[in-house]
C-alpha cells in the first residue's frame, strides 16, 4: 500500500511539473505580444524560482546519495 501512494505521489509530481513547464512556456509566448498582467508576472517569476528549487533540492539529493 505504501509502495503505491508512493508512486502516486511521484506521478503528481509529474504532472505538477509538465503544467507548470507549458505555463512557463505560455507565459513566454504572451510576453512577446503583450505585456502580461500582474498576476501573470508573478505567476511567471514564481515558476521560474520553482524550476530553481526543484532543480537545486534534486542535486542536493543525488550528491546525498553519492555521500
Amino acid at each position: 500500500m505504501i509502495g503505491l501512494l508512493e508512486n502516486i505521489y511521484q506521478i503528481s509530481g509529474v504532472v505538477l511539473l509538465l503544467c507548470a513547464v507549458y505555463y512557463y512556456f505560455h507565459f513566454r509566448r504572451i510576453k512577446r505580444k503583450r505585456k502580461l498582467t500582474k498576476v501573470e508576472f508573478s505567476f511567471y517569476i514564481i515558476t521560474q524560482i520553482a524550476f530553481l528549487l526543484c532543480a537545486g533540492s534534486y542535486l542536493l539529493m543525488i550528491l546525498d546519495k553519492v555521500s
